[in-house]
């Protein structure tokens, strides 16, 4: 049930920047996008470490998810009606609350976690207070921003401070928390799935290539494209056939895996939004077309850091090193992030879309490709179709 919720909060912050396509509204939306995730990240953890599936448990997720039904209706006015703003700090505020509460309680019941659990509820109550001055009319915008900015930052650090791995040498812990690796990288791919449907969600409700074959079919086709290539990106990891995956490489590289999932799903949501909204309309004015380079290009870019953190076993095997391989995500975001430079008048949004999906397209076959291993063929001979001859 959360992630359908998740669908439909991100499709409205990205849909309400689409319309109001701008450097304010750009701010505002990564400001509403980061509390929701961290809202959504805090669950994710704590079905990671206490994982029950109680009536309680089950509560608590109710609980949680009706306060994003109160702040995903009031997020994206939060910069009209001083009452929205109050109502979205509140609701996120309780959310956190109930958090910190979960983490509370649970170190009762598991000494093991006692101390990271009580410390992590500290700092989220902590944190909350950072986030008080934004209920003040008299606080200016810029101020709000500065104070929510500083909030965002400071629930990262606090996360990363309390369940890394230094914090068990300078409490000198004999047991500490420890990542359920397969659980964590299901419920990030899920998401990430979220981000992508939001792509052909568009294409389709309302109808917007209708009717029969036209430009706006060949559009939501390739938004259809582009999506398909972005799921196979991810999924595909480095490319490598036999890789160890950051989480288990080191604390660092884990923790930055982590963190890239944020600003990934991010940009790709608002990036993916132009591109199912152009399959509907003539045109994209300059600022939706800085959305749309701007977006994939920030997505591609957090995807070759992705799988850069990969450790790579199989380099002298392959037809491509990894850096060369992977490396080509890194040129296509620079060119995805220069893309909206280019004269309206003499690149229209089908040139624009057909660009791009190429793009896409052109680095998937170039890792696909580079990722087999040296001396394959296009065709191989498959003696095992056969039944065993029978000795006489």
């Amino acid at each position: 049930m959360f992630h359908p919720q998740d669908v439909a909060l991100v499709a409205n912050f990205a849909e309400d920047l689409a319309e109001h396509a701008s450097g304010a509204q750009l701010v505002k939306y990564l400001l509403i996008f980061a509390p929701a995730w961290h809202i959504w990240s805090d669950l994710r953890e704590i079905m990671n470490s206490y994982y029950t599936d109680d009536l309680v448990q089950r509560a608590v997720i109710l609980w949680v998810m009706a306060l994003l039904v109160l702040y995903g209706n009031n997020a994206t006015l939060v910069d009209e009606d001083i009452g929205a703003l109050r109502t979205v700090v509140g609701a996120f505020m309780a959310a956190r609350v109930t958090v910190a509460l979960v983490y509370a309680i649970s170190s009762f019941a598991s000494w093991q976690h006692r101390p990271q659990a009580r410390l992590m509820a500290a700092l989220i109550l902590v944190g909350l207070l950072i986030w008080v001055p934004l209920y003040f009319e008299s606080v200016s915008v810029r101020a709000k921003i500065a104070v929510a900015v500083v909030a965002i930052v400071f629930q990262e650090a606090s996360w990363i401070f309390t369940f890394g791995p230094w914090i068990k040498k300078k409490l000198r812990l004999e047991y500490s928390t420890a990542v359920d690796i397969a659980h964590e990288i299901d419920r990030l791919a899920a998401f990430f799935i979220i981000v992508l449907g939001e792509y052909l969600y568009s294409i389709v409700v309302g109808n917007p290539a209708a009717v029969g074959l036209n430009t706006g079919l060949l559009k939501a086709v390739w938004t259809l494209i582009i999506a398909f290539c972005l799921n196979w990106l991810y999924v595909n990891g480095d490319g490598s056939m036999t890789s160890v995956h950051p989480i288990r490489r080191s604390a660092v590289t884990a923790f930055g895996f982590f963190g890239l999932h944020m600003p990934l799903a991010a940009s790709l949501l608002v990036g993916g939004h132009v591109c199912a909204m152009s399959a509907g309309v003539e045109e994209l004015d300059a600022g939706e077309r800085w959305l749309l380079g701007g977006g994939l290009g920030v997505g591609m870019l957090c995807l070759w850091v992705l799988a850069m953190l990969f450790r790579s076993d199989d380099e002298a095997q392959l037809i491509l090193p990894k850096t060369v391989r992977v490396g080509m995500r890194l040129v296509v975001a620079v060119i995805l992030a220069l893309l909206p430079l280019v004269d309206e008048e003499h690149f229209n949004p089908v040139q624009l879309l057909s660009t791009v999906m190429g793009l896409f397209l052109f680095v998937t076959v170039w890792e696909t490709v580079g990722g087999l291993m040296k001396g394959v063929k296009v065709y191989e001979k498959w003696d095992a179709r056969n039944p065993p001859e029978k000795s006489s």
